[in-house]
């Protein structure tokens, strides 16, 4: 039912499938009142509505005309319908005339697309007595709606909402509570007042709580966020639909929506954007309207403003800069701020679904960019890898740095034991905002050959660079730090080395191809794949590595956008002989096997386990229960999703091994 066709951080571009049509994710559902409606949303780019159904069932016109007629052709609206069930009448009256089983029954009836149950939504800030008292009826109604929807085959997909107010470990329980009944969406409930209190913090908490406690196979609805300048973080937490009644109540009082925030005609001299509406009428043309017709030229343009945001964000997704949006729109309000940092707290949680490889580059923006994932995972990988005896310690320059390494360095610092320096047992790297620490044979590597930061550094970013510094300098036996970074940081330092002309950097290709091995598949995992006479072939135009053969046997492809490695049969062979299961492998079940053999695609409903640090654009190994390999190929999504979906690709096949 829901295919993921692109990934950045959590945020995914997927598609949904409903009865009447497929709807591409991220999606706004705009709310549709069954009496008062007088915008076509489809208009304005709605794939997807959603309405009342229990405002429908207590009036008995409506009532009878849906049952006659069906929900789409009373609204209106021929593509796919989600219903509320009366829970926000129920969080506002304390209580509805209606059973959770009555208004399941009624949701099918009127052949709605998507229904949802009866839940508690429970206020942010409860004492936790009511909010434990609301989630176990809440629960309790999401297993009778799945069971008597599974009894009597009812064709319309359900809902099951997430409760547990503020107290994170209800929302845990919920999370697993649901999951386990294997509903078709998870809408996140009670979170408005979070957001029209601006406590934008507690809501990155609650729906990442919420969101690491839902099946990765199933989208997620984060209810009640109608506010284009949310949409971005929202996205990157894993949301996938968000529902808007918005557009239509801030027309009502005057009121624009804009991502930079919310704008009062009162207040405008300009119009706020380039819309239809904002280019056909100046704030004076409107003010001096009637309030209908002014109202919905505001809803226009707040529709507009809406999708125009959508429509970015999954662009975001598709070039890998979801990020660089989310602390961009962040900046719009100092409470959005803190959720953008907030955020950075789950920055382990976002690199387990965040992909290896992104078509955009690393834009550092402010100190906010050193919690996004690419920073810990690569941290993580120079932890990871075998070290030298001696470590050098280069001043940043022009990119990339091996190219530009040369002659005389310069004085250093001596940090650690003071001996003559072995430049075979060395690791040079340079020092890098805001990545740390740079391995020059890895500068070409993505993403650390392909970021960006401005050329005057902030005070948080040099506090994390020396921070990196002070724990790396820790796992060697000296340390040699050049004299322009000493004067920026001090980590401890002895004297000025006597003998560093002699330091030098030698360009080494076979240690740099082993480098970049043991960085994207593991260590040793280079001395594995080149072994014997290696001859590399390099780009006329360029100069870059091509293309590594070793015994006059093509071992591997570098390619040339991000300098990681696409392995040949050979490489593939020599990887899968020298590292154990489950490592780099995607294990499929026997039904599998011949077609994977063959060349073909492998969906994630036929793979068995696989290693939990892939992530999606990975090259790995396709192997069979008894490890035998059959195939190499691109990973499309990670650990965790391959895992989790029952359909669509798991891994793009590169070619069997028959």
């Amino acid at each position: 039912m829901f295919e993921i066709k692109a990934k950045d951080s959590r945020g995914r571009v997927g598609v949904l499938k409903t009865n009447h049509g497929n709807i591409k994710t991220p999606a706004l559902m705009p709310v549709i009142h069954p009496r008062k409606q007088v915008i076509d949303v489809k208009k304005y780019g709605a794939d997807i509505v959603i309405t009342n159904a229990y405002l429908i069932y207590k009036d008995e016109d409506l009532k009878e005309e849906a049952i006659q007629k069906g929900l789409h052709e009373l609204i209106n609206f021929d593509g796919p319908i989600m219903t509320d069930s009366g829970s926000f009448q129920l969080s506002v009256y304390g209580d509805v005339d209606i059973t959770n089983k009555e208004v399941i029954e009624f949701q099918e009836l009127i052949k709605t697309d998507i229904g949802t149950s009866l839940d508690i939504p429970t206020a942010p800030y409860v004492d936790r007595e009511k909010a434990e008292n609301d989630l176990k009826i809440t629960i309790e109604r999401s297993k009778e709606a799945i069971e008597y929807k599974n009894e009597n085959n009812f064709q319309m997909k359900l809902n099951s909402v997430v409760q547990g107010s503020t107290f994170l470990d209800l929302r845990a329980k919920c999370g697993d509570e649901l999951a386990s009944l294997d509903s078709d969406l998870y809408p996140i409930g009670a979170v408005v007042p979070l957001m029209e209190s601006y406590n934008y913090g507690d809501l990155v908490d609650v729906v990442m709580t919420s969101v690491n406690h839902l099946p990765d196979s199933k989208a997620r609805h984060l209810m009640g966020a109608g506010h284009p300048m949310v949409f971005a973080l929202a996205v990157a937490m894993g949301c996938d639909l968000f529902d808007s009644a918005a557009y239509i109540l801030y027309a009502e009082d005057d009121r624009f929506l804009t991502t930079r925030g919310t704008y009062k005609l009162e207040n405008l001299n300009e119009m706020p954007c380039s819309c239809e509406v904002c280019m056909n009428y100046t704030p004076d043309d409107l003010r001096d309207m009637e309030k209908d017709k002014r109202r919905d030229l505001i809803a226009q343009h707040n529709l507009f403003a809406s999708f125009a945001e959508i429509k970015l964000i999954r662009q975001a997704i598709y070039e890998g800069s979801l990020m660089e949006l989310v602390e961009e729109r962040c900046r719009v309000h100092p409470n959005l701020l803190d959720a953008c940092r907030k955020l950075g707290v789950y920055s382990k949680d976002l690199e387990q679904y965040d992909p290896r490889v992104k078509k955009s580059a690393f834009f550092y923006t402010g100190s906010e960019s050193l919690n996004r994932p690419e920073i810990k995972r690569h941290l993580d990988k120079l932890r990871d890898l075998d070290k030298k005896r001696d470590l050098v310690i280069l001043p940043s320059s022009k990119k990339p740095y091996s190219k530009y390494i040369g002659g005389k360095l310069g004085e250093f610092y001596i940090y650690g034991s003071e001996m003559e320096l072995d430049l075979d047992n060395t690791d040079f790297m340079v020092l890098d905002i805001p990545f740390g620490l740079i391995p020059v044979d890895l500068d070409d590597v993505y993403p650390l050959g392909q970021n960006e930061s401005p050329k005057i550094e902030d005070f948080d970013s040099l506090n994390f660079v020396e921070d990196i510094m002070s724990e790396f300098v820790e796992y060697y036996s000296q340390t040699l730090i050049h004299s322009k970074i000493i004067k920026k940081f001090d980590v401890g330092l002895y004297n000025i080395h006597s003998d560093s002309d002699k330091i030098r950097f030698k360009k080494d290709d076979i240690r740099k191809i082993k480098s970049i091995a043991d960085y994207q598949f593991g260590p040793e995992s280079g001395e594995a794949l080149f072994t014997g006479d290696i001859s590399l072939e390099k780009s006329k135009k360029t100069g870059k590595i091509r293309h590594i053969y070793s015994d006059g046997k093509l071992i591997a492809n570098m390619r040339a956008a991000d300098s990681f490695f696409v392995l040949s049969t050979e490489g593939a062979k020599r990887l899968h002989n020298s590292s154990e299961s489950p490592k780099n492998r995607v294990i499929v079940n026997k039904d599998s096997e011949p077609f994977t053999k063959e060349g073909k695609s492998v969906f994630s409903k036929f793979v068995v386990n696989c290693d939990k640090n892939i992530r999606s654009n990975d090259e790995v190994l396709l192997v069979n229960e008894d490890d035998e390999l059959l195939a190499y190929g691109k990973s499309l999504l990670s650990y965790n999703e391959i895992m989790d979906f029952k359909i669509g690709q798991a891994i793009k096949n590169r070619k069997g091994i028959k």
